[in-house]
């Protein structure tokens, strides 16, 4: 008995010496991470000023219209003229001021436009309703807000109210109920609405005058920016692209190299991919800002989103490009080498054209009209040549063909000899049944039956057949992963009209000037600075 109770108390100090050691450790990770917590705050706000710098003088203009605006609720005299509705103006400066001026527009002029008819409608009804009885009025207000409110909410699903005014009409929804409401229980309501509207009326201008004229960000200038940087990472894109295919089994690289590699071709089309609904939102946002040009010419937003359109169907031929370079089947680098040189060549004419279309778009003037120089024919030509060139790895020899047309031919007449087994001498059922459902369900067993020894008879042909096709067809597969890789390069030079065209009718909206020998100097292009963290979405929300 003591020696159990010995061992029990031995167990139990063994055990609290366990978990001591595991709080520690415990302990010492949270250290651990909360001394790192500073580091990482400091990388993560680097990040973000290096990678627009514009966020930071952003966020200036956003403290310091939040200073002007809360004047109105510290100033004893700006309160006494405005009261406790005030606080609106901050809320508005909040919800209004955006990164980009059309997003301002688009919010204040929706949040203004809002209150304003909401605020006209609410009084007209109240007054209408003030002549007619305590009951009646409670009975019109009810009637009011349910026919307002189901004919607004109706309105938000027509495309175009969507799309351009849904905030604002929000903001009448919310504006209405609470003026029509409160007018019920409140004596003095159209004091408050002429506050509140004066309050949000002061918010907005503050958002416009910070938005528009203290260092403006365009939404027309970042989609701008946006289609260049696709433009040329796309071009970067199919280089490395192609370079990367032809060096894959030929010369050793390390890890670093394929991943700085696999990192640009990556990033070229994932930039495109994910542009849909940034360029949408840009666009929307660029209708809404004043024509800054210096003939005042309209931004042609509609023909940006249509160039990114076209971009996006080239992408995915720029994917289904990189995705050659993963497959399970590689072509051996013996055959690749025969046919490196006109698919780089091919690959780099491609990307001169991109490169030309981007530097167009950044200088605003047309592209060349040579931009489809003879140097891409050419390349063309000699991959047609080379391919033409080597028959036997694409279309096979005619003896092949022969064995091939053999082998398919004994596999018919292999399957049509095969005997038949008597299967009523090998069925033995248990208990006879003499009903009729009994007689159906052994007919419904028996195809099953037979089609079951039709398989296992065909898997031992099977082996024999597979292999003899594989060897007399060894020629045709080793070169089909590079007919696919060399079929997906020229579709991009298919596609490749198609951008030209959207480009060039780009040019023409936009008025860009005309073309000059010496323009086509290859200028690099830097990352769109484009700020989707500050809600270029439009927000549905009720603020």
């Amino acid at each position: 008995m003591v020696a159990k109770l010995v061992h029990a108390e031995m167990e139990m100090a063994t055990g609290e010496k366990i978990m001591g050691w595991e709080v520690k450790k415990r302990m010492n990770r949270i250290g651990e991470k909360m001394k790192r917590m500073p580091r990482m705050a400091w990388k993560s706000t680097w990040k973000v000023r290096r990678e627009d710098p514009r966020r930071v003088i952003h966020a200036i203009k956003v403290g310091l219209a939040l200073t002007v605006v809360s004047l109105l609720y510290l100033l004893e005299p700006l309160f006494k003229g405005i009261g406790e509705n005030a606080i609106w103006a901050v809320m508005t400066v909040v919800v209004v001021l955006e990164f980009t001026a059309g997003a301002t527009l688009y919010k204040g002029l929706n949040r203004g436009l809002g209150t304003l008819l909401a605020g006209l409608l609410a009084l007209l009804i109240e007054y209408i309703a003030e002549a007619s009885g305590r009951v009646f009025q409670a009975l019109s207000i009810g009637a009011s807000v349910f026919i307002i409110g189901a004919a607004a909410t109706y309105m938000r699903f027509i495309p175009y109210i969507k799309k351009n005014y849904d905030y604002g009409v929000v903001i009448f929804l919310l504006t209405f109920n609470l003026i029509s409401v409160t007018s019920y229980r409140v004596d003095n309501v159209r004091k408050i609405a002429h506050e509140r509207f004066y309050t949000i009326a002061i918010g907005c201008a503050i958002s416009l005058f910070m938005s528009l004229l203290v260092f403006p960000n365009w939404s027309g200038q970042d989609l701008h920016e946006s289609t260049i940087f696709k433009l040329q990472g796309l071009a970067d894109s199919i280089q490395a692209c192609v370079n990367e295919y032809f060096k894959n089994g030929v010369i050793q690289e390390n890890e670093d190299v394929k991943s700085s590699s696999e990192d640009t071709i990556y990033k070229g089309y994932k930039a495109v991919l994910d542009s849909k609904s940034t360029d949408e939102t840009l666009a929307l946002h660029a209708s809404w800002e004043p024509r800054r040009s210096r003939y005042c010419h309209r931004f042609p937003w509609q023909q940006y989103v249509k160039v990114g359109a076209v971009l996006r169907q080239f992408g995915y031929t720029v994917v289904a490009l990189h995705g050659c370079l993963r497959t399970e089947i590689q072509t051996p680098p013996s055959v690749r080498a025969m046919f490196k040189d006109p698919c780089i060549r091919l690959a780099t004419e491609v990307s001169k054209v991109l490169i030309e279309l981007a530097n167009s778009i950044r200088n605003r003037r047309h592209c060349s009209p040579e931009i489809l120089s003879d140097h891409l024919h050419e390349a063309l030509q000699d991959l047609n040549t080379a391919i033409k060139s080597q028959p036997r790895l694409f279309l096979g020899s005619d003896d092949s063909k022969t064995t091939n047309m053999l082998a398919a031919a004994a596999a018919s007449q292999v399957g049509q000899k095969k005997p038949r087994k008597n299967n009523s001498s090998g069925v033995t059922l248990s208990s006879v049944k003499t009903d009729s459902s009994a007689s159906l369900e052994w007919k419904n067993k028996r195809p099953s039956a037979e089609q079951s020894k039709e398989a296992s008879e065909r898997k031992v042909l099977r082996p024999q057949l597979s292999s003899k096709i594989a060897i007399t067809s060894l020629e045709f597969s080793e070169a089909l992963p590079f007919a696919a890789f060399a079929s997906l390069l020229v579709e991009t030079i298919a596609k490749l009209d198609h951008v030209i065209e959207e480009v060039e009718e780009l040019g023409r909206l936009a008025c860009f000037k005309e073309y000059r020998p010496g323009d086509e100097i290859v200028v690099t292009c830097e990352k769109p600075r484009v700020d989707v963290t500050q809600s270029h979405l439009p927000s549905h929300g009720v603020d």
